[in-house]
């Protein structure tokens, strides 16, 4: 089975790929399957914008089509960087210097006090043009500094407190198995897989 992720971010498609890595389930890239459309993201959710990426390589390919919408939402700053989380200190801004943004926000509160989330919205089309969307959450907190070597984006200061690590001091398959991707993903597994065993079957 096919599966068209609509994206050109290297980092989540790597990521998809680790997750989920049943050889029964091809996924690729956007870029792979012939489509460089650029995208407009102008919805107000994590789960419009998936809709949106979904929808657009969908009109231009068919087949499964799979978009990830996803980012950091600090409670303390009414859910930002949010659906911003990419362009959040400025389009071409570095992750440190997101990360460096972040922190003075947050610099007139207790590190305690710095709660948040990782959320991820993965919208699925059918071949038939049905709409599937899943969501997963991360709680964690806001750490003080960036540790950690693994991963991307901001997860050298999303801190896992039970833990005391960041999710950039976590090995792949630890980061995977609690992650907002993974959860969203293994949901969109069981449907993928549902499918395949009725195509198999018929």
């Amino acid at each position: 089975m096919d599966v068209i992720l609509a994206t050109k971010n290297c980092d989540k498609v790597r990521e998809i790929r680790e997750i989920l890595p049943d050889s029964r389930i091809r996924f690729m890239t956007m870029t792979e399957a012939g489509c460089d459309a650029e995208i407009i993201e102008d919805g107000d959710s994590f789960q419009a914008n998936a809709l949106i990426k979904a929808r657009a390589v969908h009109q231009l390919t068919g087949g499964y089509v799979l978009a990830d919408d996803s980012g950091l939402a600090v409670d303390l700053l009414d859910g930002a960087p949010g659906i911003f989380s990419a362009r959040f200190a400025g389009e071409q801004a570095s992750y440190p210097e997101k990360i460096a943004r972040l922190h003075d926000l947050l610099a007139t509160w207790p590190p305690e006090q710095w709660d948040a989330s990782f959320i991820c919205a993965m919208a699925l089309i059918r071949p038939d043009g049905e709409e599937r969307v899943f969501t997963g959450e991360c709680r964690g907190r806001i750490a003080t500094e960036p540790r950690g070597e693994n991963g991307f984006g901001y997860d050298p200061v999303f801190l896992l407190p039970e833990r005391g690590l960041t999710t950039a001091e976590l090995s792949n398959e630890e980061k995977h198995s609690i992650s907002h991707r993974g959860q969203a993903l293994r949901a969109v597994a069981s449907e993928l897989l549902r499918d395949l065993a009725l195509y198999e079957k018929n």
